[in-house]
């Protein structure tokens, strides 16, 4: 048995310190004048983390989703696996949403914001609402079925390109598995061998950026602080009036992580609280520090298999269907935000409206990019749904970025919980000591 690592040299505490310390020169270079300093030297060195783990995930989804769908017996199984995940998902997103609507019905937020300062944030986020509705109208502008046709790529090579098409690449992987199960030749021996190659290629290129994690989130947290903090003052006031909103938010967030998540591994499976948070705390640092689920799917599925015990065959299937439909997170902070939006603008949501909010936020979820930001566009579909002005966003932009770090690090811990769930439930044999 392998000596265990000193604390030090423990991946989930180096992160950890280049967080503090982000936040900390962060803090520092905002009151001192280094923006310029900070975006020239500090900043590209987060941007090239990010960039590395974006460069291997469409990869890692094409390649670990076909082997892991090939390697099934047969397409009976497939389909109890995909069953089973997407009415898991689903469940705890519904609950979210619910959590989310309730405490911002008991704590109101959005009384707490005076009209003057209301005005003022529409007047200065005139700009980016107006490109945010643009691109809500865009989607609105679609039939009822466009989801479906978007699932489906047209040109595999250009849907490749590009980190928003990952349902897209996820459809392409099945299909191509679903073909291998079928065609058990000597022929597709030799495509199924390369895409397991490749995939332990990707994995090993996985092992490789980690290394450069702690720098990499100590320079995007020193730049997100550096940028959210240009000027003082402003910050301050801005967040002394979206305080309690942004204590709606994150309040729901740690309830739903320890009042569901926490459940379903304590009572559904065999594995120890501790060690599964242990497992995957690298994984929501990354997550918070990257503001991106598909970014960190790579640690996601590094991480499971290798410290809970999630198969491949699992893994594979559950986590790259997770970080594009699971994002029990970003439907939380929607339905607080468009009750606040609600409330600052002197609207009262009846019933009607609300279970309206519980519906469009559901299938947002799944329409949501795995990216930073784009849960903001689908907040702008849900408003116009109930009939709250669209251009109300601007109140919550300015601090839209910190509640989104800590939205998708709950997105990625639903859908580690989700895949130690259904391993489990398909007789696999977890990592619990």
């Amino acid at each position: 048995m392998a000596a265990k690592k000193p604390w030090y040299r423990q991946l989930h505490w180096q992160i950890l310190i280049g967080m503090v310390l982000g936040v900390i020169f962060g803090v520092f270079g905002a009151l001192n004048g280094l923006h310029g300093f900070i975006e020239d030297w500090i900043a590209p060195w987060g941007r090239i983390f990010l960039n590395l783990l974006l460069l291997i995930a469409i990869p890692l989804v094409l390649t670990s989703l076909i082997t892991g769908v090939a390697s099934l017996s047969d397409v009976n199984r497939l389909s109890r696996l995909g069953g089973k995940t997407i009415v898991l998902y689903m469940a705890t997103t519904a609950v979210a949403i619910t959590i989310g609507l309730g405490l911002a019905n008991i704590m109101r937020p959005g009384d707490y914001v005076p009209t003057e300062l209301a005005e003022t944030l529409q007047a200065r986020y005139q700009a980016e609402t107006g490109e945010r509705e643009a691109t809500a109208a865009l989607t609105r502008e679609e039939g009822p079925l466009q989801p479906l046709v978007d699932i489906v790529p047209g040109n595999f090579f250009s849907s490749a390109s590009s980190n928003r098409n990952m349902l897209q690449m996820v459809f392409v992987a099945l299909l191509v598995g679903i073909v291998l199960i079928q065609l058990k030749t000597e022929h597709t021996e030799v495509v199924y061998h390369f895409f397991e190659g490749m995939n332990q290629v990707i994995i090993k290129m996985v092992d490789l950026i980690m290394y450069i994690a702690p720098l990499g989130v100590f320079a995007l947290l020193a730049d997100t602080i550096v940028r959210v903090g240009e000027d003082p003052d402003q910050i301050i006031e801005l967040l002394g009036a979206l305080s309690y909103y942004c204590i709606a938010v994150v309040l729901g967030l740690i309830l739903h992580v320890l009042i569901v998540y926490t459940s379903l591994i304590n009572f559904l499976t065999p594995m120890p609280l501790r060690k599964f948070l242990a497992a995957i705390t690298p994984v929501q640092l990354v997550a918070f520090s990257t503001s991106s689920s598909g970014a960190t799917l790579p640690v996601t599925m590094e991480r499971c298999q290798d410290e809970l015990g999630v198969s491949e065959e699992v893994s594979s299937f559950v986590l790259p269907l997770g970080a594009t439909i699971n994002m029990d997170g970003t439907a939380l902070y929607q339905s607080v935000a468009a009750l606040f939006i609600a409330q600052a603008l002197g609207l009262e949501l009846g019933f009607v409206a609300q279970l309206t909010i519980v519906f469009t936020a559901l299938l947002a979820s799944i329409g949501s990019a795995a990216v930073p930001g784009a849960g903001i566009i689908m907040l702008v579909i849900i408003l116009n749904a109930i009939g709250v002005p669209a251009a109300g966003i601007a109140l919550i932009l300015g601090v839209d970025r910190i509640l989104d770090m800590c939205r998708t690090a709950t997105n990625v811990t639903g859908d580690c919980t989700v895949a130690t769930l259904i391993a489990h439930s398909e007789g696999e044999k977890l990592k619990v000591d």
